[in-house]
């Protein structure tokens, strides 16, 4: 098991042993994610299966994959439920099994049990300061997402609203697929 030393710097966190929990690199800390329940799960899924069909000549679409960042000024790599980095950013042969090395054009965080949409919130901002293009916070229990941007302020979408965006052509989708 990982203990959470602090003041770990990125190497020393890439070094660590890898047990069955996740952990993010926080302010020289390794600190555990917390583990999915049945919404969040299934959330998650629905989404991955939706990004990864538009995605799939784009570029990656991957669950749970750390991504190398700067937050402060000091190393972070958090670990979004769902990240897309197109091959624009990351070539399509890059096959390191290692964290994402670049900021992704979308992270996605599903709010959890346990977790404010406020403290997401918090992170969606640190997410469009370190270089990500949009975040989408996605509330299975409110039924809604919200877009964050850096040039915009945030959107909420529900029910039956499309979510377009220029950052990703083609993209079209029905909010109420995401919960069905």
């Amino acid at each position: 098991m990982i203990t959470t030393t602090p003041h770990l710097t990125l190497e020393d966190f890439l070094a660590l042993s890898q047990d069955d929990i996740a952990y993010e690199l926080v302010d020289g800390r390794a600190i555990p994610k917390m583990s999915p329940k049945f919404r969040h799960s299934r959330t998650q899924k629905r989404l991955l299966l939706l990004l990864d069909a538009w995605a799939i000549e784009r570029g990656f679409v991957q669950p749970e994959w750390g991504v190398t960042l700067k937050r402060n000024g000091t190393d972070w790599v958090p670990v979004p439920d769902l990240l897309y980095v197109s091959f624009d950013r990351l070539s399509a042969d890059w096959d390191e099994d290692a964290p994402c090395p670049v900021a992704p054009e979308l992270a996605v965080e599903i709010v959890s049990p346990g977790q404010s949409f406020g403290s997401i919130a918090d992170k969606a901002m640190a997410y469009l300061a370190a270089g990500v293009l949009r975040v989408w916070v996605v509330d299975p229990r409110d039924r809604s997402l919200t877009v964050f941007a850096a040039d915009a302020m945030p959107n909420v979408y529900r029910n039956e609203e499309v979510i377009t965006d220029s950052q990703f052509p083609e993209l079209s989708l029905k909010t109420e697929y995401i919960f069905r």
